[in-house]
């Protein structure tokens, strides 16, 4: 670093300051003020500058010193390792010395090893009868001490014969031949230990002695297996026959024995008894919770805490029954078992009756998992709904023929509280019900998709009732006298229509979530549909009825209708005739076909009285409307005397009287009794008009068209305020007056 340069730049840094400073005259008598803080400032620079030397210098002291050390310590690790090179260079010569004393030791090894052994090498078959004899007699830990014996005694010779440099594979082989017994007995411990170990739950209750010394026997050998496993690692020596694994083994029966305790409570197949399933189910759900019982209280105490018997024992059931119950699915399920299957899946199995019991308090999905993958459990609902609607098409489908073969029997219909009805209604809904009650069983989206399901059908079968009900309409009218009771089963029909809309609502009330408004469309069809059977057969009662009338209304308003009454005495009568028959339509059913009898009756005497039968003067207009009123009186007391409890406030039949006392009216005034009208009845049309005022041929045609004419031009464009006007839109002449 250049000093001279530094000094340099230190100086004209000073310069420019100083001439910062002075730039004014008046700052020359603060020099003296710079000067000393200038100075302050320099000592405080030197003083830190003094203090980041020591400090610099007082770490270059201590690695100084720490590198001194080192060196030391190097030279001393120098030294020492020169002296173990020296003491090292006679190893070899030591080594060729001591060869002799090598064999000499291994030998000696392998002597002491044959002299510690020579009881069991000499009395091996003495050693395997006894513990075979003892293995019968069920004597299994003093069997085990001796099996260990003879094994440890096969193993260490042939660990000896494993450490000797070179190995024939002779010695080995007559070794092992020489011991080969041993294995046979180790064999039968086995099979004696697994014989014990499937009988757990039985051995338990009556001996559990027997249980905990088989599971000494296997912990025994599982030490064993980790010391050759061991040593295998340090020696690459392996004892033959190991690891036995019998900890294993031993679960792996337990495993087994509940699977042929699970497949062996079978009793009965779908040929013996149609209960077969439920049976089935509940067979198993009793040995389940029994066995389970035992494993907690007896066979918890006898295991070791680490094999966690009862948790081993619920998966054990747990994938014994999930394929035991898939086996059975996909060996086909019929009709209600589907659900029985399903409920007991997911509900009996994990709930209280079962894992969930107090005794058990097993939370089953956390430990095992579902019982059923959730992909079978969708195929088997799937199933099971499909299963379902093929009953309901083949139900609904005959229930649909057996209603069309009634009408055309000789029986008159069932009558329930003085009401026809058949039964249909009643049990579709019922096995509706049935059916939902069964899947809420289950779970609620398996619910509502049963419920719309339903609803689709029974939508279908109404279009199917609909259809066979126009065929039995135009069969009856291409010839009245083939169907005896043609009347009886319409009202029936009616009378079905309106209970099957009835039933639906109550069936929505009870099933559907209130969440939901997914396939809600659905609903508002079945509705839809049934009341479009209920208004077409009503139409069809009142058809037939004003069918027979036919010729009195043609009879109306002609000069024979002027002097006779027997035009609506006749319609009167036989309406009334009618309506006795139609007192076998529920309530609502009966008001609803009192409400169109009205309107179809208001219509037809209106459409007669426009029909330009009849052209009187104004003197005789006031007799015709007289009767008219009268007439129209007397329809409406029929009505009341048929239908007493409904009112028929608002009547159609009004309109004859309002439409009658225009055929009176003052000419000059007529046209504000056109605006009166019309503003209740828009949908009133000029040719209406013009038809009601041709009874009055007192009124010149031009003056009435006038002024009818400049009544319509003046109406204004608006709804239907009147609740009959939408008679008027039904009136309709195909030939003009004018």
């Amino acid at each position: 670093m250049d000093l001279q340069q530094l000094e340099e730049e230190a100086r004209q840094a000073a310069l420019k300051d100083i001439q910062n400073m002075l730039q004014r005259p008046g700052q020359l008598e603060k020099v003296e003020q710079y000067r000393h803080r200038i100075a302050r400032k320099k000592a405080s620079v030197e003083a830190l500058l003094k203090t980041g030397m020591q400090n610099q210098l007082e770490g270059v002291r201590v690695g100084l010193k720490q590198l001194e050390t080192c060196m030391q310590d190097v030279r001393e690790v120098r030294r020492r390792m020169d002296a173990v090179e020296r003491l090292l260079e006679g190893v070899p010569e030591v080594y060729d010395a001591l060869e002799v004393v090598r064999e000499e030791n291994t030998k000696h090894s392998q002597y002491a090893t044959a002299m510690e052994n020579l009881k069991h090498i000499f009395n091996v078959d003495a050693s395997v009868q006894k513990t075979m004899a003892l293995i019968d007699e069920d004597k299994l830990l003093n069997a085990h001490q001796c099996l260990s014996d003879l094994e440890n005694s096969r193993d260490d010779l042939l660990y000896e014969l494993h450490k000797q440099p070179k190995q024939h594979a002779s010695d080995k082989i007559t070794l092992k031949r020489h011991f080969e017994k041993v294995d046979t007995v180790s064999q039968a411990l086995e099979k004696k230990i697994r014989l014990i170990i499937s009988r757990t739950l039985n051995t338990v209750r009556k001996k559990p002695t027997v249980i905990v010394t088989a599971l000494r026997i296997v912990e025994r050998e599982e030490k064993n297996d980790q010391f050759a496993v061991q040593q295998q690692k340090v020696t690459g020596f392996l004892p033959p026959g190991r690891p036995k694994a019998w900890r294993k083994m031993i679960m792996d029966v337990l495993q087994g024995a509940v699977i042929t305790r699970i497949e062996g409570s079978k009793l009965e197949e779908r040929a013996d008894n149609k209960m077969w399933l439920v049976r089935d189910l509940e067979i198993l759900r009793q040995i389940i919770l029994e066995d389970l019982r035992v494993v907690k209280s007896l066979c918890v105490p006898c295991f070791p805490p680490h094999y966690d018997i009862f948790n081993e024992y619920v998966k054990f059931y747990h994938e014994g029954l999930s394929s035991y119950l898939d086996n059975i699915v996909r060996s086909g399920l019929e009709g209600n078992e589907y659900v029985s299957m399903l409920a007991w899946v997911t509900h009996t199995y994990p709930g209280v009756e079962l894992m969930s019991h107090p005794d058990l308090s097993v939370d089953v999905h956390k430990l095992a998992g579902p019982l059923l993958r959730q992909e079978h459990l969708k195929a088997l609902e799937n199933e099971y709904l499909q299963n379902m609607q093929r009953n309901y098409q083949e139900w609904m489908t005959k229930a649909a023929q057996t209603e069309k073969q009634e009408w055309f029997s000789e029986m008159v219909p069932d009558q329930d509280e003085h009401y026809y009805h058949t039964s249909a209604p009643v049990i579709i809904f019922q096995m509706i019900d049935q059916h939902l009650q069964v899947t809420n069983t289950i779970h609620q989206e398996l619910t509502f998709k049963a419920l719309v399901m339903s609803i689709q059908q029974v939508e279908i079968f109404g279009q199917t009732y609909l259809k066979n009900v126009i065929e039995l309409k135009e069969h009856h009218f291409r010839n009245r006298d083939q169907i005896k009771y043609f009347t009886h089963y319409i009202i029936t029909i009616v009378n079905n229509s309106q209970q099957m809309v009835e039933l639906a609502q109550q069936m929505k009330q009870l099933y559907w979530p209130k969440s939901r408004t997914d396939h809600y469309e659905d609903f508002e069809k079945l509705l839809a549909t049934f009341q479009r059977i209920r208004a077409h057969a009503a139409n069809y009662l009142l058809e037939e009825a004003f069918l027979d009338m036919e010729c009195h209304f043609n009879d109306l308003f002609t000069v024979k209708w002027l002097g006779s009454s027997i035009a609506v005495d006749t319609i009167c009568v036989t309406l009334d005739d009618y309506f006795q028959d139609y007192n076998h339509l529920r309530p609502a059913n009966f008001e609803m076909v009192i409400n169109e009898a009205q309107k179809l009756l208001a219509k037809r005497y209106i459409r007669a009285l426009l029909s330009k039968r009849l052209s009187k003067p104004r003197v005789e207009c006031d007799a015709i409307t007289r009767k008219i009123n009268q007439e129209a009186k007397r329809f409406k007391l029929f009505f009341e005397k048929i239908a007493p409890k409904i009112s028929l406030s608002d009547s159609p039949l009004d309109l004859i009287a309002t439409l009658s006392a225009l055929l009176i009216s003052d000419i000059e005034l007529l046209i504000l009794d056109l605006h009166t009208l019309l503003g209740s009845y828009p949908s009133l049309s000029e040719d209406h008009l013009v038809r009601l005022f041709y009874i009055r041929n007192d009124v010149k045609a031009a003056e009435v068209r006038e002024k009818v004419q400049d009544a319509m031009k003046s109406k204004k464009s608006m709804v239907s305020i009147a609740k009959q006007d939408c008679i008027f839109k039904e009136i309709v002449f195909s030939d003009k007056l004018w």
